[in-house]
Parts: C-alpha cells; structure tokens; sequence
C-alpha cells in the first residue's frame, strides 16, 4: 500500500501481525504546529485523543460497520489505529485522509462539530 495518504503513515505489520492488528496507521503530531492551530480554533485540543474521538464519530457516522474492523487509540502526540486487513485500512483510508488531508478541509470539517458532543 504506497503511503500517499499524508498524515497518516500506513505500515503493514507482517510478521508482528495478529489477527486483529494487520495494519497500523500512524500520525505522529509533534511538529504539526499548524493541525493544532486548526483543532483549537474551534475548542478541540488536537490530541492524538481528539483526532481518535472524531475519527471514530465519522466513521459511525458513515461506515458503522468498520467499527468491528479497527481498533483506535490516540494518546499524547500520536494518532494510531489497527486494522484487520488490507480492505479495511483502505476503506478506513479512504473515508478519513479526505478530511485530515489538508487544513482546509480539516477545517471545514471542525467548524460543524460541536465542542460539547467531544472530550477532547
């Protein structure tokens, strides 16, 4: 899977894979000055916790179902989730990066989310 989804890195796990964790996906959020600026603009603290809290609302918001396929952690400076194959990281990919590609829709997205709905 070539990695052309900026932010987010993609690495197959191959021989530490488990059936569960096939993939992982990665953001690493210590020299991304500019995704915070954007997540705090709207009252969102830009963690590896809040991107993992709106990742998982928009994915049950439109796909419900890849909720059984990955697993979503954030903590600190990183973003990562899990995924049980390649089909689902793509689906994840494609669902997500769309948002998180560039500040302006990033933006765009944050600017309906209300700050009261999240935790982070």
């Amino acid at each position: 899977m070539a990695n052309v989804y900026y932010p987010f890195v993609v690495f197959d796990l191959q021989q530490q894979a488990t059936p569960e964790r096939q993939y992982r996906i990665v953001v690493d959020l210590s020299d991304m000055d500019d995704y915070y600026t954007v997540f705090e603009r709207y009252g969102f603290s830009g963690s590896g916790a809040s991107w993992a809290e709106h990742i998982e609302t928009i994915v049950e918001e439109h796909a419900p179902e890849l909720l059984e396929h990955i697993e979503l952690a954030g903590e600190s400076e990183v973003f990562s989730a899990y995924t049980d194959s390649r089909a689902s990281a793509q689906q994840f990919l494609s669902l997500v990066h769309p948002i998180f590609a560039d500040l302006g829709s990033l933006s765009k997205y944050l600017s309906q989310a209300d700050p009261g709905d999240f935790f982070e």
